[in-house]
């Protein structure tokens, strides 16, 4: 036969699979794929090209002359090659639509006239336009009533761009009504028809001219199915989808007979444009439209979506903006350094200055005392009051400490008692979202109008222990197939799937036993699911969850004589053709899933590169389940099957762990190992605990010999302190609670740290000052005694206490529940531990004092020991310091200290602006998490991102013709319309992060309307007259019963009576646009059938961090704001309508919009408080406050900077840690800076120095030997977040403000601090008179430029 023979002249090709779109699927879009059909293994041979040679043309000639007198005989102008239907081919045995075959008939064209000519007008306009008189035809009244329902079914794909539809029914008008058939078709085989002499044709080939062929499929190349996102070529070039298709390939597959649509074989034949096949054939040469080009007045033009010709120059979005450079060099880099070099040279220039002026003749002689002004007189006036009240109240409870500690603790145990209403909160959403948040709002309104947005239950299997194979195709050719694409791998998944579609589960609230059907999503029979008719996606689904279709063998003739054909080629056709019904193969399998839809090949397999998917790396099996609010009994269920769901994977995951790696996750995965952690870390947190109070029972004594042991260790009254302490956060949790605030896991483990560290430093200063700075004077009573004491060091309590309590009251205007709920809980229990410090632990102190004058041991009470007085307490950091700070404030060593930590600012001010923000999943999962190995799984193999929706509100008229227009995509609607600017988005993924443009409802609601095809019809008698009726009806009553008369806009009457038809029309073959399943939930209507909420869903590209997440919700919600802006100039539009982009990781991912700014503000409000309480506490001193500002601010830059270097991103969590550094930091810094300023050392180095070993000594002991053992052990910790956010930060934090406190503050305080106010005679630091006349002093040094010098005399000693 010829066409054997022609297959000789071509080479054969590979092939590709086909890019399609991964988009919600819409179930029967591949009617459109085989409409007419071409024999599948001719698509491997080259099509001819115009560059032929003569010698393949005359081959070609001869062949022709060999075969053509078999059955057309005359290839003439005005005669047939075949007329009129000769019965069924009885070489097709599965076909999805009844079609006849033509008989043999080379004979003159018939005149059309009557019914025939008045169908033909209608469904073939090209044949009758021009003709004159009445047209020729080659068809009767049957085969084009056949023709008919073709063009029809492929309106449905087609009719959006209707240049393309017209060129594509314009080719089988020809085909099959061309008065000229016979030239360019030859009939190749013909069968003999039972009972009669005709001859059914069973094939032809079929001769166009290489252009016309191009411009039609030039015409429908671009045309977009709505419903899923793809071209309307990914369902109608077979394997080859819409980016390797080709017009031969597009016209070949039209033609071939096994893709369940077309009735016989037609092999088509591209002849370059200018030759002949010769033999009196002419190939086909008609006019083909352009898709830019409109066919009437009436219409337009295709759309831009469709027709790339029919768009205006498009402008590529500005891209991410560049980083900032100067010339080659990093430009924050450049910036920081200039302003080191700018702060140092100051600093020296101020040095140099001073130092100068020493020299240059002047007389440095002593300032007379600075005449106390007003603020100083203020100041000290209030430092007496609280000195006094503080006084009078320590001797209060020194003489009362039992009915004090009773009190104490009644009100902290009616406090506590709050705890039995305490709510944990777990929910990420509630935790980090705010109730009033944009995205919150917005997934309420989503979840009201369509529902919780569906679960997602997912395994991913991979075969790396396993090799891949080499299989040769008799259809398709050698292809690899890797190694988890094998039959043992297969069966395996398939044995996973059936047993979890035959699991149930027991949900112990209602004792229920829970199926797969209870709780899955089942698109096509939502109310009354069977297992299989739940939406399950894997590559399984390709044979229908079907073993037995799986195992298939079947013998497949080709080109060469016959072969086997197995699963294999059946995936190789369904992988490229997912929308097939049928595929080319003898096994004649769909490719559909078992539930009636499509499985994409995007979903189905992961890790393939160029779309060749039988060489993808992973196997994906996806679940979909419905999504039930919490407060719905069926959440339960779905949650005890997701339970279920984990025991049966993880046991499949054991059984075949010799060979496949298996990762999975159920919806709640997240949430349980957020728990499970937290519950298998409280050992390390108690642990941590333990070494804090060991540490402080330890360190608070004050030991003078072994013997004295028992009696001079402070062990109860260190208990005593951290019960104050354990009480003072129980207190402020239980108030919080009975007030109806819920609390977090996070709160639980932050608060106790940061109170304690508080609090343990008040505990320090106050027992050390007790113990060795105000010993007992002679004669002095121990309640005198403890009230002196609490006299002296309360307003520097006061002080600290005081700026935390504000800063963190401050912190509670936080927008994001967690950081506000922390700051609250911090602030009440700074609040509540300061209280309970100068009452119930001064109440102890006075109790142990009383047992230690008696010489009582600590656990005997009854005992006494020797009463001979001891010498001096072992004191460590005490006499360290004395050592240390000489040094530190040598005049050499303090300039370079200067210089060290401005370069450490400038650094932690550079390293900030390279700190990460966000929190990827992977770091709130323990590292044994089987989440890990999940997230990396879906990192290297996932193809697609997650669905984004772009939601419209109440306001906007859908109904109207230019309501319409501004929402569709299709021909005729608007240049800026939301599906047309949606699509112009996904463009340019790098910027707008979409990656498949947006399924439209509206659209396909069109081409639902449209009466060339039956997709909306009514009764028009009997008893449902009026009513809908469906594709699938062959009842008279619907014939001409077509919902519009011409393809036009419906009227707003028309729109709302037929869009609740199309909502619930299910998709068939004889209608692909049904919307039940694909858009049945995408319109909220009320009972009016008022549009108040519509949904367009596009898909993100993979979206890896959490970066990348928070630029994709920005680049979303620009689109949607611009979509906003325009269709609010659509004619109806209510001002208050808008467009808003939803997807389920929004509401995790917008608090990284704001948290940059909203931790700035919230970290400014923090240091305001320190600065005015210090300002107003020290006597109004601006230069000890500013010193504490700059100083805590320091800390801060520097600590942020430190996260670049540790792989610390900045989130909410973090912010917490900041807000509490900044509590931490005020311990560090304003003790300290109180100590300088009530300092009896005269010179501002004497004064430093004298703080720093008086006061320094208590902070370090207090603070950060009270952090560092507890941190150190949460190194040990499971849970990544503790790790990172409570291990290293808190590191961190503890570190940075002990170096600046030790080291930085007493240098600066040293250079800034102020003078003793109303000091007699003497001289001080910096108060000097500078005098240009010579005297007797000239030259000689004065006191203060002896301490600058390095001699520091030794600080006060207690």
């Amino acid at each position: 036969m010829i066409t054997r023979a022609l297959r000789l002249c071509r080479g054969l090709i590979g092939f590709g699979a086909g890019q399609a779109r991964l988009h919600r699927w819409h179930w029967a879009t591949t009617l459109g794929q085989g409409l007419t059909g071409a024999r599948w293994h001719r698509q491997h041979l080259v099509p001819t090209m115009p560059g032929a040679t003569a010698l393949s043309i005359a081959v070609l000639a001869a062949l022709l002359a060999l075969v053509a007198p078999s059955w057309t005989p005359t290839h003439s102008a005005g005669v047939c090659a075949f007329y009129g239907e000769c019965g069924y081919n009885p070489e097709v045995n599965v076909s999805l639509v009844a079609s006849k075959v033509p008989c043999v008939s080379n004979t003159p064209a018939r005149e059309a006239t009557g019914a025939l000519l008045t169908l033909l007008s209608s469904v073939c306009p090209d044949l009758v336009l021009g003709a004159a008189g009445a047209p020729r035809v080659c068809c009767s009244l049957a085969q084009l009533l056949a023709l008919q329902l073709s063009v029809a079914l492929s309106s449905a794909v087609l009719a959006r761009c209707p240049a393309c539809a017209r060129n594509f029914a314009n080719i089988h008008c020809r085909n099959i009504c061309s008065p000229d058939q016979s030239l360019f078709i030859n009939v190749t085989r013909a069968v003999p028809v039972q009972g009669t002499a005709e001859f059914a044709v069973v094939e032809y080939q079929c001769f166009y001219q290489q252009e016309f062929a191009d411009a039609a499929f030039a015409s429908c190349h671009g045309v977009r199915l709505p419903a899923t996102g793809g071209f309307a070529l990914d369902t109608m070039c077979g394997i080859y989808g819409a980016q390797l298709c080709t017009a031969q390939r597009w016209l070949d597959f039209q033609g071939d007979k096994s893709n369940g649509l077309a009735p016989l074989q037609i092999d088509f034949h591209l002849v370059p444009n200018g030759t002949s096949p010769g033999e009196a054939l002419e190939p086909l040469h008609a006019q083909a439209w352009s898709c830019s080009q409109a066919l009437s007045d009436e219409e337009q033009a295709c759309s831009c979506q469709d027709c790339a010709e029919s768009c205006s120059t498009i402008t590529p979005p500005a891209g991410p903006a560049p980083r900032f450079h100067i010339g080659a060099a990093d430009g924050a880099l450049v910036l920081c350094s200039l302003l080191f070099a700018l702060l140092a040279l100051l600093f020296l220039f101020s040095l140099c200055c001073r130092h100068c002026s020493s020299k240059q003749g002047t007389t440095l002689q002593p300032a007379p005392a600075r005449a106390r002004g007003c603020a100083a007189r203020w100041g000290d006036a209030g430092h007496r009051a609280l000195a006094r009240a503080f006084q009078w109240w320590g001797m209060l409870v020194a003489a009362h400490p039992l009915p004090v500690l009773v009190v104490a603790v009644a009100l902290v145990a009616g406090l506590s008692s709050g705890f039995r209403a305490l709510r944990l909160t777990t929910d990420p959403v509630e935790l980090w979202s705010a109730p009033g948040s944009r995205a919150r709002q917005e997934k309420a309104f989503y979840d009201q109008h369509f529902g919780p947005f569906l679960r997602t239950n997912q395994v991913i299997v991979t075969a790396p222990r396993r090799n891949g194979s080499r299989y040769d195709s008799v259809l398709f050719g050698a292809k690899n197939f890797s190694a988890v694409l094998s039959m043992e791998v297969l069966r395996a998944v398939l044995e996973l799937q059936e047993r979890l579609a035959a699991t149930t589960a027991l949900a112990p609230g209602t004792g229920r036993a829970v199926r797969l059907q209870d709780v899955c999503y089942a698109p096509l029979n939502p109310g009354s699911p069977a297992p299989a008719d739940c939406c399950v996606n894997s590559v399984t689904q390709y044979f229908q969850n079907n073993g037995t279709h799986l195992a298939m063998v079947a013998t497949q003739p080709h080109s060469k004589g016959t072969g086997t054909v197995d699963w294999r080629d059946h995936l190789i056709y369904c992988v490229n053709s997912p929308l097939s019904f049928k595929d080319i193969t003898a096994l004649e399998l769909s490719c559909t899933a078992d539930y009636g839809g499509p499985v994409f090949p995007y979903i189905a397999f992961g890790g393939y590169t160029d779309s060749e998917y039988t060489e993808a790396e992973a196997l994906i099996i996806t679940y979909s389940l419905n999504n039930f609010p919490r407060e719905d009994p069926r959440h339960e269920w779905v949650l005890s099957w997701e339970s279920r769901f984990l025991q049966v994977v993880g046991d499949f995951q054991r059984t075949h762990g010799h060979d496949l790696s298996v990762a999975f996750m159920a919806e709640r995965s997240l949430e349980d190992e957020i728990n499970r952690t937290t519950g298998e870390d409280i050992p390390i947190f108690a642990i941590s605990y333990a070494v804090v109070f060991a540490y402080i029972a330890l360190a608070l004594g004050e030991y003078t010999a072994w013997r004295r042991v028992p009696v001079e260790s402070k062990v109860t009254l260190a208990l005593g302190g951290i019960a104050v302490v354990i009480g003072a956060v129980f207190s402020a949790m239980g108030l919080l609670a009975l007030l109806g605030l819920p609390s977090s896991l996070i709160i639980l483990e932050v608060v106790p740290f940061l109170i304690l560290a508080v609090g343990a430093d008040n505990i320090f200063i106050f027992v050390q000052e007790y113990q060795q700075q105000s010993p007992r004077q002679p004669g002095e009573r121990r309640e005198h005694h403890i009230a002196r004491v609490l006299a002296q060091v309360a307003p520097s309590l006061v002080l600290c206490s005081l700026s935390e309590l504000i800063c963190f009251l401050l912190g509670a205007l936080s927008s994001m529940p967690a950081v506000r709920t922390f700051a609250l809980t911090a602030a009440l229990a700074i609040a509540f531990d300061f209280l309970l410090q100068i009452s119930a632990f001064v109440a102890l102190l006075a109790l142990d004092a009383r047992r230690e004058e008696a010489s009582r041991p600590e656990l005997c009470c009854c005992c006494r020991r020797d009463k001979r007085p001891a010498g001096p307490g072992l004191r460590l950091l005490r006499p360290l310091l004395q050592r240390l700070v000489p040094g530190l404030l040598h005049r050499c060593v303090r300039p370079a200290m200067v210089l060290l930590f401005l370069l450490l600012a400038c650094a932690g001010l550079y390293l900030m602006l390279q700190v990460p923000v966000g929190l990827d999943q992977e770091l709130a999962m323990p590292k044994d998490s089987y989440m890990l190995q999940y997230f990396s799984a879906i990192n290297q193999y996932l193809a697609v991102g997650v669905p984004t929706f772009f939601v419209t509100t109440e306001g906007y008229d859908f109904s109207s013709a230019e309501g319409i227009n501004g929402i569709c995509s299709s021909s005729g609607c608007d240049s800026d319309s939301l599906g047309h600017t949606v699509e112009m988005a996904t463009r340019f993924p790098n910027a707008s992060f979409l990656a498949i443009p947006a399924t439209s409802w509206l659209d396909d609601f069109l081409d639902w309307l449209n009466p060339t095809g039956r997709c909306c019809r009514v009764h028009l008698f009997g008893n449902a007259t009026g009513q809908f009726c469906p594709a699938t009806s062959d009842d008279p009553s619907c014939v001409g019963g077509q919902c519009l008369n011409a393809t036009r806009r419906p009227t707003p009457e028309e729109f709302q009576r037929f869009l609740p038809w199309f909502l619930q029309d299910r998709p068939t073959l004889q209608c692909a646009k049904g919307g039940l399943g694909a858009y049945d939930t995408a319109v909220s209507m009320d009972a009016n059938g008022t549009i108040l909420a519509t949904r367009f869903m596009a898909y993100q590209r993979p979206l890896r961090t959490a970066q990348e997440h928070t630029a994709a919700l920005r680049a979303a919600r620009a689109l949607a704001e611009e979509l906003t802006r325009t269709l609010r100039r659509v004619p109806g539009t209510q001002p208050g309508f808008r467009v808003f982009p939803y997807t389920v990781t929004y509401v995790y991912y917008e608090q990284y919009l704001t948290v940059v700014a909203e931790g700035l503000v919230t970290l400014g409000l923090c240091l305001v408080p320190t600065f005015l309480v210090s300002f107003l506490l020290l006597g109004m001193d601006l230069r000890s406050s500013a010193a504490t500002l700059l100083t805590i601010a320091m800390i801060l830059v520097d600590t942020v900077g430190a996260m670049a270097l540790w792989d610390i991103p900045y989130n909410a969590v973090a912010l917490i840690n900041l807000v509490a550094a900044v509590g931490v930091s005020v311990e560090f810094v304003s003790h300290l800076t109180y100590a300088f300023a009530h300092s009896r050392q005269r010179g501002r180095v004497a004064r430093a120095a004298d703080a720093t070993v008086t006061m320094g000594s208590k902070v370090v002991a207090g603070v950060a030997m009270t952090n560092l053992p507890g941190i150190v052990v949460l190194a040990f910790a499971k849970a990544q977040l503790i790790q990172v956010f409570f291990f290293r930060l808190n590191l961190i934090i503890t570190l940075l403000g002990l170096a600046h406190g030790l080291l930085f503050l007493p240098v600066l305080l040293s250079y800034m601090g102020p003078s003793p106010r109303g000091t007699p005679s003497g001289l001080t630091t910096g108060d000097v008179v500078v005098s240009t006349l010579p005297g007797p002093g000239s030259g000689q040094r004065n006191k203060e430029q002896e301490q600058e010098q390095g001699k520091v005399p030794g600080p006060r000693q207690g």
